[in-house]
């Protein structure tokens, strides 16, 4: 069987931590600001981590054990 490519689009949007979760970053903090709250952009700024039901998916798209 031949080896497996790594999906360079799930691979951009997520790192692996230390302890084999998926950390990701939140949408929506790129372009229409003005319409947010102070308090949704500051909560968007702070990273996220994966479900574990999504992150073993992913992880087999990173070609990740």
């Amino acid at each position: 069987m031949p080896k497996m490519k790594t999906k360079k689009a799930v691979a951009a949007r997520f790192k692996v931590t230390a302890t084999g979760k998926l950390k990701h970053s939140h949408p929506g903090k790129r372009h229409l600001l003005t319409g947010k709250a102070p308090k949704r952009k500051r909560q968007l700024n702070q990273p996220a981590i994966l479900s574990e039901a999504l992150g073993k998916t992913y992880k087999r798209l990173m070609c990740v054990e």
